[in-house]
């Protein structure tokens, strides 16, 4: 039998040593090296009863060389008592709860005795506080992690991105914080499935963006209705259908929902074989879905404020170009048309001025139309495809602009609105894109003028419309397209 006072500083060594981490695993290590080496046994683990809880499997140390055997000893053998046990189990208890069994085997001379079980439950008592206080700061440290998640992807979504460089911080960072192989984005289809729009991975995302959960999948019912969906292994979970469920373990499905509005679901996938998700990794998890969905709305709704004091502002521009600048060219025009009517019979010696008075009538009326122009385009979303044929000409100009480095003047004769339907518009386009292309190919082009007449009737006399494309180039290129209305 040992005395178990000369081991009293090994005892109060391992009850200082698994105090010494504050990070769970190293202190569960510590308790399983610690009571090794107090029993001097060769094999020394811990099973844990919920291993799910803390994301953590058995933990053993390594195995320990078998000692060299002793002498013999010159005292007679004791007489035998009962057999000792060849295997030691004292239990650690956190919180009145059983966190698992400490286990230990293979004491190098002999069996464990009564002196070693009371070692190991000291031990064992001071373990479960030593995990206690592992597990609030693991929980203060992941809480820490998420909360400046979420905060970082408030920040970015409200600095003005996209609606889909939105979607990604929210998955980038959701995959980083949660540990997760992918972090993925799905939105509800119009014949009531779901699709992956949008996949922070790992590898590359490409076959998985645009993956659709079908109608009729029992998952819909609970992602469609905003309710979290936690899966242990997507290979192999039933409920599970797209194709790309092979390469993923554990998981969370969280609802994006925020005032009742649900934007979607972001899903976490592990790989297969990876550690499970923990109940507080969920509930963070849930948290910054929730907040980032929050975020999701906030931006948008930011964005729409933007755009609308776009719209205001440019319709004052507008109100103030009609009011003013078109007012005084059309007063400036009428003047200039009366001096006209005037000198045409004073004789020969103003037929100068009178041919000067009526090329600045012609540029006036000219200006006058390219305000209006101007005018319209402002009234235009900027951002949205033009759904009037006006709003679509002038987006074929603008594109030619990028190219040709100046904007093409463009004017419109007649109610091109009224008169002017598709299938005519579409061809009219195509030509227009057509011409501008060309425009753009050729030397020396500074100027650019399109023109669209709906009052030009076609030769053989039926009402028609007419695109006229002239550039500048060389000695000039005027294209002319015409069709019947």
């Amino acid at each position: 039998m040992h005395d178990p006072v000369p081991r009293l500083p090994s005892l109060l060594e391992a009850v200082l040593s698994v105090g010494t981490d504050l990070e769970l695993r190293a202190t569960l290590q510590h308790i399983v090296d610690a009571a090794a080496e107090l029993t001097e046994a060769r094999y020394a683990a811990l099973d844990m009863t919920d291993p799910g809880r803390d994301g953590l499997r058995g933990i053993r140390t390594a195995e320990r060389p078998e000692p060299p055997a002793p002498r013999e000893s010159p005292e007679p053998p004791e007489s035998p008592g009962p057999p000792e046990p060849s295997e030691l189990v004292v239990p650690i208890h956190v919180d009145d709860e059983v966190f698992g069994d400490l286990r230990l085997a293979g004491k190098h001379d002999g069996p464990f005795t009564d002196e070693d079980e009371q070692l190991v439950r000291v031990l064992a008592t001071q373990a479960g506080i030593a995990i206690g206080n592992a597990r609030l700061y693991e929980t203060a440290r992941q809480r820490e992690r998420w909360i400046e998640g979420a905060a970082a992807v408030t920040t970015a979504l409200l600095s003005g991105e996209s609606a889909a460089d939105a979607l990604m911080t929210v998955a980038e960072r959701a995959r980083r914080l949660a540990g997760a192989s992918a972090g993925v984005i799905l939105q509800p289809t119009g014949d009531g499935g779901m699709e992956i729009v949008t996949a922070s991975t790992l590898d590359d995302p490409g076959d998985i963006i645009g993956t659709v959960i079908e109608p009729g999948s029992p998952l819909l019912e609970q992602l469609l209705g905003g309710e979290p969906v936690f899966i242990d292994d997507t290979a192999t979970d039933p409920r599970m259908t797209t194709h790309v469920r092979h390469r993923f373990g554990p998981s969370m499905m969280l609802p994006l929902q925020a005032g009742g509005r649900l934007l979607g679901t972001l899903a976490l996938p592990r790989r297969r074989g990876g550690r499970p998700y923990t109940a507080v990794e969920r509930l963070l998890a849930t948290q910054f879905a929730s907040q980032a969905a929050l975020a999701l709305v906030h931006a948008e709704d930011q964005h729409s404020r933007e755009r609308l004091a776009v719209y205001e502002d440019r319709d004052r521009i507008a109100r103030d170009l009609h009011d003013l600048v078109v007012q005084r060219l059309f007063a400036t025009g009428m003047m200039l048309e009366s001096t006209q009517r005037r000198s045409a019979g004073t004789g020969d010696t103003d037929k100068d001025v009178h041919a000067m008075l009526g090329r600045a009538v012609d540029e006036l009326q000219s200006t006058i139309q390219e305000v209006r122009t101007a005018i319209f385009a402002l009234q235009q979303p900027p951002a949205d495809a033009p759904t009037t044929f006006r709003g679509r000409v002038l987006r074929e100009a603008a594109g030619a602009a990028a190219v040709l480095g100046f904007h093409p003047s463009t004017r419109f004769t007649g109610a091109v609105e009224n008169r002017l339907a598709e299938p005519v518009a579409g061809r009219l386009l195509t030509a227009l894109r057509r011409a501008l292309a060309a425009a753009s190919r050729r030397a020396g082009v500074s100027r650019v003028e399109i023109t669209v007449d709906v009052t030009a009737p076609l030769p053989d006399g039926r009402p028609g419309v007419r695109l006229t494309v002239f550039d500048d180039g060389g000695a000039g290129t005027t294209v002319t397209w015409q069709s019947p209305l």
